[in-house]
Parts: C-alpha cells; sequence; structure tokens
C-alpha cells in the first residue's frame, strides 16, 4: 500500500500548537474519556445482567456502546498522549491502523442506528408481530451486516487514502489520521480517490439516513392516527433518545465527509471533536436519563449490589463474633 518503498513518519499538528492550552485540554479530554469509558461500559454490563433489558432495542445500543468505546479508544488516548508529552509523531502502520479501525467502527454505528430504527417501526406500527419479525436471529443478522460492510468500507478508505504516493513535508493538520488531511499530503492525483470515498461515504451515510427518515415518516404516520393521547406520548418517547443521537451523529459525519477534499478546513477539528470525543461520551446518557426501564434496571441492581454488600458483611461479622467464642478462654 502506497507508493514509496520506505514507510515514512507522520507528525500530527494536534488541536493547538499553544502550550498553555495543552494542560487545560488534556485534563477536559481526559475527564471526558475517563466518562465515555465509565458511561458506555456500564451500559454493557448493566443490559448484560438486567433481565428486563433482554430486549432487541439494547441489544442494538450495547453495539452501539461497545463501537463508541471501540473508536473513542482508537483516537483519545494518541490525543492524550501528544497533549502531555508533545510527541506527535506517528509511524505509516499507526496511522494506517488507526484510520482503518475508525473508518470501521463509525460506518458500523451508521448502520446499527438504521437497525434501531428498523426495531422502533416494528415496535411502534407493528407491535404484535414484533417479537416474530425481530427476533434473535434477525437481530444477530443485522449485526453482523452492519460489521461486514463497515469492514468492506473502512478497507476501501483505507486502499483510497494510503493508495498514493507521500512526499515532501508529512504533518497532519489534525489529531488524528483522518482521510482529508491525510490526502492533502499525497503527491500523485487524488481524484479518483476523492471521488471513491465520497462515492462510498454517501451511500453508508445517505443510505442508512433514508433508512432512518423512511422508519420515522412510517413512525409518525402511525403515531398520528392512535386515539390515544397517551398511547402517542409513549411512542414519541420511545423514539426520543434515538433521534437526539441520530441528530448529533449524523450532523457532523455530513459536515465531514459529505464534501470534497479541497473544501476542509480548520473548522473540521472542532467536528472531529464533536463526534470522536463528545459524542461516545453523551449517548449513554441521551439513552439512559429519560429512560424509565433502564432507570428502573439501574435501581434493581443497585439494591442487589447493597444487599449483597450487607449479606457479605453479616457474614464476615458473625465469622468473627465465632472465632472471639472460640478464641475466648475465659480467666
Amino acid at each position: 500500500m502506497g507508493g514509496n518503498h520506505t514507510q515514512p513518519k507522520f507528525i500530527l499538528l494536534g488541536i493547538t500548537d499553544t502550550p498553555w492550552e495543552q494542560a487545560p485540554l488534556f485534563g477536559l479530554f481526559l475527564l471526558i474519556y475517563i466518562v465515555t469509558l465509565a458511561g458506555n461500559i456500564g451500559l454493557i454490563v448493566l443490559v448484560w445482567v438486567a433481565p428486563s433489558l433482554h430486549t432487541p432495542m439494547y441489544f442494538f445500543l450495547t453495539h452501539f456502546s461497545l463501537a463508541d468505546v471501540c473508536y473513542s479508544t482508537i483516537i483519545s488516548p494518541k490525543m492524550l498522549t501528544d497533549l502531555l508529552f508533545g510527541n506527535k509523531t506517528i509511524s505509516w502502520a499507526g496511522c494506517v491502523t488507526q484510520f482503518h479501525l475508525f473508518a470501521l467502527f463509525v460506518t458500523a454505528e451508521c448502520h446499527l442506528l438504521a437497525a434501531m430504527a428498523y426495531d422502533r417501526l416494528v415496535a411502534v406500527c407493528h407491535p404484535l408481530s414484533y417479537v416474530m419479525v425481530v427476533s434473535p436471529r434477525a437481530c444477530w443478522q443485522l449485526v453482523a451486516w452492519s460489521y461486514l460492510v463497515a469492514s468492506l468500507s473502512a478497507l476501501v478508505y483505507t486502499g483510497c487514502t494510503f493508495g498514493g504516493s507521500f512526499c515532501g513535508p508529512r504533518h497532519i493538520d489534525h489529531f488524528f489520521c483522518d482521510a482529508s488531511p491525510v490526502l492533502r499530503l499525497v503527491c500523485s492525483d487524488t481524484r479518483g480517490s476523492e471521488v471513491a470515498i465520497f462515492a462510498l461515504a454517501t451511500a453508508n451515510g445517505l443510505g442508512t439516513s433514508v433508512v432512518i427518515l423512511l422508519s420515522y415518516g412510517r413512525i409518525l404516520h402511525t403515531v398520528l392516527g392512535m386515539r390515544s393521547a397517551p398511547s402517542r406520548a409513549r411512542a414519541f418517547h420511545t423514539c426520543a433518545s434515538h433521534l437526539v443521537s441520530v441528530s448529533v451523529f449524523y450532523g457532523t459525519l455530513f459536515f465531514m465527509y459529505l464534501q470534497p477534499a479541497s473544501r476542509h478546513g480548520s473548522r473540521d477539528k472542532v467536528a472531529s471533536v464533536f463526534y470522536t470525543v463528545v459524542s461516545p461520551m453523551l449517548n449513554p446518557f441521551i439513552y439512559s436519563l429519560r429512560n424509565k426501564e433502564v432507570k428502573v434496571a439501574l435501581g434493581k441492581c443497585r439494591r442487589k449490589m447493597l444487599n449483597l454488600c450487607r449479606h457479605q458483611r453479616s457474614a464476615a461479622n458473625g465469622i468473627r463474633e465465632s472465632w472471639n467464642v472460640f478464641s475466648w478462654k475465659g480467666p
């Protein structure tokens, strides 16, 4: 891959080159990354241990949270290291790997969001056949399709981005290896690569967004036809979290990738920070803070943990008292 026989090293210029800004940004992004890991992994564990959450919607949500954890971990540790130590070099292999895995999990999220929209469509519009249509087998097929398409797309993205000849300065004007800043360093003609990336990003982004829009169009038509106001409110509440997540994710994604590489600029860093760092942190809160089922499951798990702690404390006290009785020899 690539026109050179030697593998070049790249230098990531990062978010800022101002020294006094790096320490506050390091603290902020470290806090965001810790919250991201705690929130998403906590949500995955909660769905796993709570039987009431063993439904298709939360099955898709666990994979969505897993993708958030993965692509956040691909970006954030390197960014934090660069901010803390100032060593912003990255090897050819490291740059290719970072971009490939990032493209894989971001593309997978697009298809997972479409699968979640389909799940909501069946739940609201065809509730009687929901269990049969959205079966465990269908859920696994949708998830497998998401990762399969994402894997193939990531191969194409990576080949188009790193398939040219690199020469001259190797400073990537970004905080991670992304397609647009890397393509600016290619000496050969990149128009074919840009067209291929744009076309595939359009197919993945617009294709999945059309599925989501059509699903919610049908949901809206069904909800407006309901005679009961409480039923309409429950239907809207069921879809609210997913709609917020879709808006946040696709808004920044379309800004970043559905435009030619020549039109990218410094604003890309702000948009990239939002969907690579901030968005993965927000998703667990979007899906849990206003979700009664998650709150109930969290409350049950909390009570079980407290009861377990009390039981262990009582057992420890009992063992201690028994030991004191047997060890007391009297006057």
